[in-house]
């Protein structure tokens, strides 16, 4: 898509599921189906590679087989964020030059999840991609997964590299998300999207740009109506809040795992037609039973929200 680099990424990014036939294997006719459904839904982009995206688990060929396939498909229609994410840093910038040959506008990444860093070397990291990037580069804050907080200071201080365009929170700490609300105020193209769905209005509210929400990718109509309605106070938000809370239902709860949200997340695609529920491994399926609550509570859903 060619997004303009001073205008902040904005609205519900969909962190697209990775739709497979096997291990290893990806499945094209259910992504196809994926990048239509999301796109007919309103979404404002893309988010690929990410956590519900299963990034980490897919081979360095799939992750970017998948990039160049719906790059190709959203060309023009909505951005494309691609997660680098990566214990190399070489790997990351490999992947971000694979991105923006294929169409990519933004690559994402995460600070390196195996060795903890210090925030020097966290910022000094940031900006070494943010420089061999060929991408306009987007922080991901998401310190359960990675041991290492991206802290308020160092956003600050990483607000002063004009490649650097913004983060996505993922820590589910409202008061630190206000934090970097009060920080974004500092910088017109700065981004600041929200990455737990159930607190999407909130952070709407706060003066984010928009959310990465997961269930996007089973209801992207009802997200995107969520972050409308939070935008002009609607007084129909409380309902439509309501509505998205039932997905606790497919994920377990606001409190469980990236494995068993990503598990129910790929059981109700399978439910919408999208998909057969299989995750990357090492994790396995759902068991039948939690599959047939999943597949119960996505078809309810369904029709009412028709």
């Amino acid at each position: 898509m060619s997004t303009p680099s001073n205008r902040p990424i904005h609205g519900i990014i969909v962190p697209l599921a990775s739709p497979l036939t096997a291990a290893d294997r990806l499945d094209e006719s259910a992504l196809e189906k994926l990048v239509d459904h999301v796109i007919a839904g309103g979404v404002d982009g893309l988010f690929l590679l990410g956590t519900c995206g299963e990034g980490v688990s897919l081979s360095h060929r799939l992750q970017r087989q998948l990039v160049e396939r719906v790059c190709r498909q959203a060309a023009g229609r909505v951005a494309v964020l691609v997660c680098v994410t990566d214990v190399s840093s070489a790997e990351s910038g490999a992947l971000a030059q694979f991105a923006a040959d294929a169409g990519a506008d933004f690559a994402v990444a995460a600070p390196p999840f195996y060795l903890p860093l210090s925030q020097q070397e966290l910022a000094d990291y940031a900006v070494k991609l943010a420089a061999r990037c060929p991408l306009p580069l987007v922080l991901y804050n998401m310190p359960d997964l990675t041991k290492v907080p991206i802290e308020p200071a160092t956003v600050r201080r990483l607000m002063d590299q004009p490649r650097i365009v913004g983060i996505k929170d993922s820590s589910g700490d409202l008061a630190y998300f206000e934090h970097l609300c009060r920080l974004s105020r500092q910088r017109t193209d700065w981004s600041l999207l929200m990455g737990p769905e159930h607190l999407l209005a909130d952070a709407i509210a706060l003066g984010a740009q928009g959310g990465v929400a997961g269930g996007a990718n089973l209801f992207p109509r009802l997200f995107v109506d969520i972050c409308n309605a939070a935008r002009s106070r609607d007084p129909r938000l409380a309902r439509l809040v309501e509505l998205a809370s039932r997905l606790n239902d497919v994920y377990g709860d606001e409190t469980s795992s990236a494995a068993t949200v990503i598990k129910g997340l790929k059981a109700g695609l399978a439910a919408l037609g999208i998909g057969n529920g299989l995750p990357a491994e090492p994790l396995a399926p759902l068991p039948a039973a939690d599959q047939a609550r999943v597949e119960s509570t996505v078809r309810r859903l369904a029709q009412e929200l028709r």
